[in-house]
């Protein structure tokens, strides 16, 4: 039986960018664009890229050494149409697995690009490692992710209902000892097929994600609230924000 997130994404590419999730791309890469000074000639790897975005308007400001990797060939050939010729490189390759010949300046994971929709935890830890293993000594990475401070003080399915992301959610359990969100969820394909999926969610506490991070060559962390289109440094997390964004950069090794 394929696991809930390969089921999510196929013949889903429209879909998802129907999302009102996805509409945050233009401030996203504002943000991303401040945190490499504005330095074109820079390489970046899209973890979770989905069906590139975020590439995709980086090519358009300029950007060129760029790479985006990603488990579905669905998301990925809707990636690749999104771009005028085939210079992109878009990879196909499971995030907890991937091993690539080279590194790169700056490695971004957007909107629970593959962190942290593992069933284990130790399946999310190796997207992290192959990442810190992707990054230059002095490079950066950036990411967003699930924040648990927000369902111990709220209701995960309240949120996705009134944010209007994806599609109808029904049974929702947080377990407050392994920070794990089950639920069923019903969406729409591309070709109007209903899907029911059985989802399982790991969120993270802000201080897990630093001592994660640090365990793996990372430092200078930097915790922030996620909020859609409008990533800041002046936005504090608290409880009332569903996703943080980190900010880290890999040690220099001399």
């Amino acid at each position: 039986m394929s696991k809930w997130y390969v089921e999510l994404f196929k013949n889903y590419a429209k879909s998802y960018d129907d999302e009102v999730f996805t509409k945050g791309t233009i401030g996203e890469v504002d943000f991303i664009e401040k945190e490499i000074n504005f330095n074109k000639s820079i390489s970046i790897l899209d973890v979770g890229c989905g069906t590139g975005r975020h590439l995709a308007e980086l090519r358009k400001r300029g950007y060129k050494n760029l790479v985006g990797l990603d488990l579905s060939l669905d998301q990925l050939t809707a990636a690749k149409n999104k771009f005028d010729s085939d210079t992109i490189n878009l990879i196909c390759a499971d995030a907890t697995k991937f091993k690539l010949n080279k590194k790169f300046d700056l490695v971004i994971l957007l909107c629970e690009g593959s962190f942290p929709l593992m069933e284990t935890d130790e399946m999310n830890f190796d997207i992290l490692k192959n990442i810190s293993e992707s990054v230059k000594s002095g490079g950066k990475f950036i990411f967003t992710t699930l924040n648990a401070l927000y369902p111990l003080k709220h209701s995960v399915k309240e949120f996705l209902e009134s944010s209007g992301a994806g599609g109808t959610s029904n049974e929702h359990t947080f377990d407050i000892l392994t920070l794990r969100e089950k639920s069923s969820f019903e969406i729409t394909k591309d070709n109007g097929q209903k899907k029911k999926l059985l989802c399982d969610e790991r969120y993270y506490m802000p201080s897990e994600i630093t001592w994660l991070l640090k365990s793996i060559s990372f430092s200078d962390i930097e915790i922030y609230a996620a909020c859609l289109g409008n990533f800041s440094r002046q936005t504090k997390l608290t409880d009332n924000d569903y996703e943080m964004l980190v900010i880290s950069r890999k040690k220099w090794i001399l």
